[in-house]
């Protein structure tokens, strides 16, 4: 009797391992889908930033204001509106005006609060022509992959096309561009030349003005971007040659105009009160000033000497 309840109970728990194998459970609902997905909220300073933005965008739709316009954000790569920009340009500001209250007084505060218009313009100008030294280094590059999807039958916007998905930033983008406004209708000359005069570059120039007579006169336009391309690669080969050999004025330039801070600076080290009759006596004052003078016209003068314009 026992026995056969053994074998009972053995039979039932292989069928329900059995059953427990065979049927499936029920699929579970993710939590993330069972509950609708909440935005953490934005913080007070998050919420403050949004609506100054704002603000200042429904203030400069008239282009009121020209200061870092739309034009020298696109030129400097900066991925922001005018009214973030003079956002972020204020902010900088007042964090400046805080540190020079804390390390010298309100003096330095003012002089830093007043100073941040004039840092913004010059990191958008640098970043300006960084961006541009950056199309000029892949100019050649960009006419190579023209001339090749010209020779692979392809029409002249499609190899732009081309060239602007195979290249790099800011190429890329200035290729897109001007896709983009041939296909709204613009000419492609004119989104050419605009190009151009964006990157200030007379190379570029030479290409859009062989596209137009090619398509003015026919011809075989990827041999006449070769062509350009070799010309363009032997004036960056003097371009070269020229940097190399002015590099040695710029040098000596940059030494002297910071020869005579240096030595300030060494004399007030070495003896902290040998320079006060110079701050001190009016004609200290005097030769300061013909001093700043006699520097500015001496570093306007190098730098005419070594700029040179090729």
């Amino acid at each position: 009797m026992m026995l056969t309840a053994g074998a009972v109970l053995v039979l039932a728990a292989a069928v329900l391992l059995g059953v427990a194998f065979i049927l499936r459970p029920a699929p579970e609902v993710p939590l993330d889908r069972r509950r609708p997905y909440e935005s953490k909220p934005a913080s007070q300073l998050t919420r403050i930033t949004g609506s100054t933005v704002r603000i200042l965008d429904k203030t400069l739709d008239g282009g009121s204001l020209r200061l870092f316009s739309r034009d020298a954000l696109e030129n400097a790569g900066v991925r922001m509106t005018q009214a973030e920009f003079l956002v972020l340009m204020a902010a900088g500001a007042v964090v400046g005006a805080l540190v020079g209250l804390i390390v010298l007084g309100p003096i330095l505060a003012i002089l830093l609060f007043a100073a941040a218009p004039f840092v913004g313009q010059v990191v958008l100008n640098f970043l300006a022509g960084k961006r541009r030294t950056r199309f000029d280094q892949q100019l050649g590059d960009t006419l190579q992959l023209l001339a090749g999807g010209l020779r692979a039958g392809h029409s002249i916007l499609r190899a732009i096309d081309a060239a602007a998905e195979e290249s790099q930033a800011p190429t890329s983008e200035e290729m897109r561009r001007v896709i983009t406004e041939t296909s709204l209708g613009r000419d492609l000359l004119a989104s050419l030349t605009d190009t151009a005069e964006r990157m200030k570059n007379e190379d570029f120039v030479w290409v859009a003005q062989a596209i137009q007579i090619n398509r003015e006169v026919g011809g075989n336009l990827a041999e006449v971007l070769d062509q350009v391309n070799e010309t363009i690669r032997e004036r960056s080969e003097i371009k070269g040659h020229i940097k190399s050999l002015a590099a040695e004025g710029k040098f000596s330039a940059y030494i002297l105009i910071a020869m005579p801070f240096g030595i300030v600076v060494m004399l007030m080290g070495v003896n902290p009160g040998y320079m006060n009759s110079m701050f001190t006596h009016p004609l200290g004052w005097g030769m300061i000033g013909l001093s700043v003078i006699l520097m500015t016209i001496g570093s306007l003068w190098m730098r005419k000497i070594i700029d040179l314009k090729f």
